[in-house]
């Protein structure tokens, strides 16, 4: 770790210092596996650090060659890594087939795409990095399985109950495994991500039964056959080339209990919306036609009243200088809240959330910010003008930068501009969030049917006085 110090020198002037301190025992005394994918919220929860604290010290971890950030493509069913990016560009915008669930999973930013942290092999080398010589299970746990599968205390156990027999085949090897079969059993490999179910029906029979199965470079493939209960003569055959660790589990409870609960991770959305992230990856943008779905995200355009008056009224060069220090309280007040800004237009702030009630909650703060501002100054210069919408959209690459597109967008944008002077405007979905009626409860909201400009329907508007 010595040859590390300076690197963790300048984490600890750029990132929050226990955050810091925090990573630092990570990287010293973490096990190959805590280090092969950590989980931001659940290092958070560990270390009993703000889980935006905790994301952004990871971010300048990563940015510093620490870690190296991993954009994943789950199963959201067994947590599975069904493809892992070094970059959000390498998301593919194909529909995924993870063959262990038999479930076709289409790449969402929402819960389908996850974000973890892996160790660098200049900072330590661990087990993942050499993944060839990792173990059966310690292969599953450190490669095959996402950051958001929470491992049971008895995993152990559960994995002598769930398994029935395992082995490792290099290239072009071939095996043969005598089995007596009395329950259905799932025939599954890791590296190639191939299942074979194996399903029993009729009597109980003494005969041998003979069954193939091959392992090619065809990633992915979901395959079965029905047997009579009773002894199989199982080969197994790699013609990858590379090894192969086929395992031959009970289809029971067992296998679903090895696999354990769901714990919260960094999701693909989480990070776009984070201005930390926004700030050190500028370049890391989608490519110019990559497309994905979010399923739910919260937008909030704001625009100063009167801004041409004021250009007017001061000059250029005092109304350059009041919206440059307005742009400075939003900033700080959209990434307090753990949103970030897309784009400035003009004197209009585009800002997402990954909840509404963050949102709102930062409409609520830059409006009391500007009345301070304007207060401290004698004058009513600067008065915002706020809608948010929330809903799903795709996030695109525009000049450059990763942007979103779709309805979402065109209905935050309109409702910004129904807002008067100093209102802040939203719309159902954002006020019936559950955290958005709690900042409300003692607020006065009034709510009138609109129509928006270029929107078919009229729109349920809240005014949040």
């Amino acid at each position: 770790m010595h040859d590390n110090d300076a690197l963790l020198e300048n984490l600890n002037r750029l990132a929050d210092p226990t955050a810091a301190a925090a990573i630092a025992r990570l990287l010293r005394d973490g096990s190959d596996a805590a280090l092969a994918a950590v989980n931001a919220i659940s290092f958070a929860a560990e270390q009993q650090l703000p889980e935006d604290t905790a994301i952004g010290a990871l971010l300048h971890s990563a940015r510093l060659g620490l870690f190296e950030m991993t954009w994943n493509v789950v199963c959201p069913s067994c947590g599975g890594i069904l493809d892992a990016n070094a970059t959000l560009r390498g998301v593919r915008q194909d529909t995924y087939h993870c063959a262990f669930c038999a479930l076709d999973a289409e790449p969402v930013l929402d819960d389908t795409v996850e974000v973890s942290f892996r160790v660098s092999p200049r900072v330590r080398r661990i087990g993942a990095h050499d993944p060839d010589r990792l173990g059966f299970w310690d292969y599953h746990r450190q490669v095959f399985f996402g950051s958001a599968v929470d491992f049971p205390d008895a995993f152990a156990e559960l994995a002598e109950r769930a398994l029935i027999d395992s082995t490792e085949l290099q290239a072009g090897e071939r095996i043969i495994l005598s089995l007596r079969l009395s329950e259905p059993v799932v025939v599954l490999d890791p590296v190639t991500h191939a299942t074979h179910t194996i399903a029993l029906d009729g009597d109980l029979t003494n005969e041998r039964q003979d069954l193939m199965l091959v392992f090619s470079e065809n990633r992915g493939r979901s395959t079965s056959d029905t047997l009579r209960p009773g002894p199989i003569r199982l080969t197994l055959d790699n013609r990858t080339a590379g090894r192969v660790l086929p395992g031959v589990f009970s289809a029971g409870d067992a296998l679903q209990a090895l696999i354990g609960g769901r714990r919260p991770f960094l999701s693909g959305k989480r990070l776009l919306s984070n201005q930390t992230f926004r700030d050190l990856y500028r370049t890391d943008t989608l490519e110019i036609d990559q497309r994905l779905k979010v399923l739910s995200l919260t937008f909030l355009f704001t625009d100063l009243k009167g801004s041409t008056a004021l250009y007017e009224r001061v000059g250029d060069l005092r109304a350059y200088d009041l919206v440059r220090a307005h742009f400075r309280i939003l900033n700080v007040i959209v990434a307090a809240q753990s949103g970030a800004v897309v784009k400035t237009i003009g004197d209009a702030v585009m800002a997402t959330f990954f909840t509404p009630d963050r949102a709102l909650a930062a409409a609520l703060a830059m409006r009391e910010a500007m009345d301070r501002f304007n207060a401290e100054r004698d004058t009513d210069e600067l008065i915002l003008k706020i809608g948010i919408h929330e809903g799903p959209c795709l996030a695109v690459n525009s000049n450059d930068r990763q942007d979103y597109f779709g309805q979402t967008v065109n209905i935050a944008a309109r409702v910004q501009e129904l807002a008067g002077a100093g209102t802040i405007f939203a719309t159902e979905p954002v006020v019936q969030h559950a955290g958005s009626i709690r900042l409300l409860s003692n607020l006065q909201v009034r709510s009138k049917r609109c129509a928006l400009r270029g929107i078919d329907e009229d729109v349920n508007i809240y005014e949040i006085a």
